[in-house]
């Protein structure tokens, strides 16, 4: 077995056994902004590129709170709430864009639901991705295996998109303001 294949093993056996955590598990008091970086590079450590990378930077919080993405603090300090859409853009803004992402936060859900339904889809999709990799390591060289994940990753980021389109042209987003709905 290559190094290659032994450290996308080890990285798969870490995935294996890896769970973001629910609402309730959340922070119950809010965060200031050094605790929302400590919180989100424990919490997403294991989709970093690099050891000591975090998928969200504090400049990142702050566009993300300018632009609506995420709600705007309370006197400095993230909730629940922001915290979950936080954990949800620092996934998801790999496969959906910034606009995307608004529509798929524009408050017409439940926020406590909306991050437990995410939560559960994306620990899922890891647990079954990783046992799939791991059946299929050797079945096929891994530039191989690696083009038909991201193939098929591109291909559900469309459909994904074209669902967020089509919602956003049909429902009004509760996040915007009166004047822009019409």
């Amino acid at each position: 077995m290559s190094d290659t294949e032994q450290n996308v093993l080890c990285w798969l056996d870490a995935a294996a056994s890896f769970a973001l955590p629910e609402w309730e598990s959340l922070p119950s008091i809010p965060l200031y902004m050094d605790q929302v970086m400590m919180f989100a590079r424990e919490t997403l450590s294991l989709y970093a590129r690099e050891e000591n990378q975090s998928p969200l930077t504090s400049s990142m919080v702050n566009n993300y709170v300018k632009t609506g993405l995420v709600d705007h603090p309370d006197h400095k300090r993230y909730g629940k709430k922001q915290l979950a859409q936080l954990v949800m853009t620092g996934l998801l803004k790999q496969v959906l864009s910034i606009q995307d992402l608004t529509v798929l936060f524009d408050g017409s859900e439940d926020p406590a639901a909306l991050y437990d339904s995410f939560v559960s889809v994306q620990n899922s999709a890891l647990k079954e991705t990783s046992a799939l990799v791991k059946e299929e390591m050797g079945a096929e060289t891994m530039r191989s295996l690696a083009m038909r994940l991201a193939s098929e990753a591109n291909a559900r980021r469309a459909v994904a998109e074209r669902i967020l389109s089509e919602l956003s042209e049909r429902e009004p987003s509760k996040k915007a303001p009166e004047k822009q709905r019409r």
